[in-house]
């Protein structure tokens, strides 16, 4: 098989070339421009395009597919090309049900916690020797690459992502993966440059719904109200609410508590309580029971910006969190805050995706960082310009948050005022889809945490 692969820079999609090169199949692909790790990571195989650019000249006949990653334009050369000659074209999400509509396919949807739930079936199958293909929008230990597609595999583990598939598909993402058991953590509205109404947003949530196979589950977390009223509606399919976990902390662990038997869990916080039975209910679903879930996943310490320890001493530690949206922040700062409840916590969240940055979604974001101490907001007015978003001056920003955040619009100036701030039982937590304009986290822990 011949793949060339349109923007074959991005995260998921340098990790399909690698995925369909281990496979055996000759990959090509080219990009404008592509960054680390995807620049280390494609080189490691050979798969590093010669030059930056597009270059219609690759797009052959003897091509059996075109992949077309999110970020290219519909005026693209190669893509103009392949579309003329007639060559197939497919998106990431539809290339990843074609290589797996035999298979038993588990989609994890929601608008927070996907990835978390997601990494923790995969870990857990891992450790029990299971064989599986998946598709995780983060790196998680254990596994080389973010995608695995491998021809003996019955059962296929996706990431069930609602944004638009493409730049000539602007269906959501886990539309096109058709599961036999999904799950969908919560509705907080996001994507309001797709979506830009909050009706329009569940919408997609109930078309996935829809497409769940007739002799498939839907597992959904049963306190939300939006699932609760989607799932009230959909009368066919068999439908299992899952709650959060009972839990405390002893001893510097997380104990679980679950019919009279207790586990221990290097995790914390409700989400990860909730996630937790989310990913077990899952596990079962396909044989692993509830021993054997928690045995595997002891140990697990989830995925990369999820909660993730950067560095820790006896009276500080600093955690890194994907965090963007107000659900998500609300979320990631009380379990950081209720996890050390003795200790003062400084939150910061990097405004940088487009619903963030948005001036009509700012008061959405009203108390999400009401249990930090100390509540930072920054955002760089030059992703505004790039966005063509209308101007936002920190003094909105201090009125839509509701409570008495710092705001910065300097990156050095942040950072300045962190290495300047008094760490003696006080944690850090900083939020973001980016990296606060260019911070190495582990160097500036570092310095942080000595």
């Amino acid at each position: 098989m011949k793949i060339h692969l349109i923007a074959c820079g991005g995260a998921v999609m340098h990790n399909l070339a690698i995925a369909l090169h281990k496979k055996g199949y000759t990959v090509t692909g080219s990009d404008d421009e592509i960054f680390e790790p995807a620049r280390s990571n494609l080189a490691k195989y050979r798969l590093l395009p010669e030059a930056w650019g597009w270059f219609p000249d690759k797009i052959t006949s003897d091509l059996h597919a075109v992949i077309l990653g999110m970020h290219a334009r519909r005026d693209n050369p190669e893509l103009v090309k392949a579309l003329q000659s007639g060559v197939k074209v497919y998106s990431f999400p539809e290339y990843l049900y074609e290589q797996t509509k035999n298979k038993t396919r588990i989609v994890v949807g929601g608008s927070h916690g996907k990835t978390s739930v997601t990494s923790m079936i995969m870990h857990v199958l891992n450790r029990c020797g299971m064989h599986f293909d998946y598709m995780v929008g983060a790196k998680i230990d254990g596994f080389d690459t973010m995608v695995n597609i491998e021809e003996a595999n019955e059962i296929a583990i996706f990431e069930g992502d609602e944004y638009l598939t493409s730049c000539i598909d602007p269906r959501p993402k886990f539309h096109w993966y058709k599961p036999h058991i999904a799950v969908l953590t919560g509705i907080a509205w996001d994507h309001i440059n797709v979506f830009p109404t909050f009706d329009d947003y569940i919408r997609q949530f109930s078309m996935f719904v829809d497409i769940i196979d007739e002799t498939g589950c839907l597992i959904y977390f049963k306190n939300d109200k939006n699932l609760q009223t989607l799932v009230e509606e959909k009368t066919r399919l068999r439908c299992m609410p899952y709650y959060e976990l009972d839990s405390e902390i002893s001893d510097n662990k997380t104990i679980i508590k679950l019919r009279n038997n207790t586990y221990e869990t290097k995790l914390f916080g409700k989400h990860n309580m909730q996630n937790i039975n989310a990913a077990r209910l899952v596990c079962n679903e396909i044989g692993i029971n509830n021993e054997q879930f928690f045995a595997a996943l002891s140990d697990f310490k989830g995925a990369a910006k999820r909660l993730q320890l950067v560095a820790e001493n006896k009276s500080s530690a600093f955690y890194i969190d994907f965090a963007h949206a107000p659900s998500k922040l609300k979320a990631t700062t009380e379990a950081v805050k209720q996890r050390y409840s003795g200790r003062k916590l400084v939150a910061c969240i990097e405004l940088h995706t487009f619903s963030s940055l948005s001036k009509s979604f700012l008061p959405q974001y009203n108390g999400s960082m009401e249990m930090a101490d100390t509540a930072i907001v920054y955002y760089n007015t030059h992703v505004l310009e790039h966005k063509n978003l209308e101007n936002i001056d920190p003094e909105m920003v201090k009125q839509a948050f509701g409570n008495d955040v710092l705001v910065f619009t300097d990156s050095l100036l942040l950072q300045k005022f962190l290495l300047q701030t008094d760490w003696d039982n006080t944690n850090l937590l900083m939020m973001s889809s980016g990296n606060f304009d260019g911070i190495n986290f582990d160097m500036f822990a570092k310095q942080i945490i000595r």
